[in-house]
């Protein structure tokens, strides 16, 4: 079986004047948001066998603020292919993974990252659904289960939603 962990980086801080959108980094919230994120990673048993991050400083500064928060290293791959790119090719980097890695987190952006949660997830639990349908907000996350043995297998509808949980649900 494979899990993915779809991670929208934490908030940004849009008050950072004259910096290319790649460059912004995250907003006070944002900083406080990742972390407890990362704890949650950890209480839940969800720590990764590799992270796929975007180029992007927010999505690279979540996962500074998450990978603490983990207890152990986890290996992480920066990758340009992440950043302002379709879901269909972020679906496209997920296939390309290593089937020795189990549990992915990839940290990217909106709308690709919930348009992927939503290509993948053809079921799941009701919560967890109505609540990817109702808002994709800034540092939430979506575990994405398959009945699969290769991230290669990997198909539109083929996941299970198992859960989708927000910053405002762990405080």
């Amino acid at each position: 079986m494979k899990t993915l962990l779809l991670l929208r980086h934490a908030k940004s801080d849009w008050a950072a004047s004259g910096l290319d959108d790649i460059d912004r980094p995250l907003a006070p919230r944002g900083r406080d948001a990742a972390p407890c994120m990362g704890r949650f990673l950890k209480h839940e048993g969800l720590i990764p066998d590799l992270v796929l991050c975007s180029t992007a400083r927010r999505a690279q500064e979540t996962w500074d603020l998450v990978a603490p928060e983990l207890g152990q290293e986890v290996p992480l791959r920066i990758s340009k292919g992440l950043y302002a790119v379709s879901s269909a090719a972020l679906l496209a980097a997920l296939r390309r993974v290593p089937d020795d890695c189990d549990r992915l987190l990839l940290i990217g952006h909106n709308p690709e990252i919930e348009d992927l949660a939503h290509r993948l997830a053809g079921t799941g639990k009701a919560k967890a659904l109505a609540n990817l349908a109702e808002k994709y907000p800034t540092a939430a996350l979506a575990e994405i289960r398959f009945a699969r043995d290769s991230w290669a297998k990997i198909s539109e509808g083929s996941g299970v939603l198992h859960r989708f949980v927000r910053p405002r649900d762990l405080a």
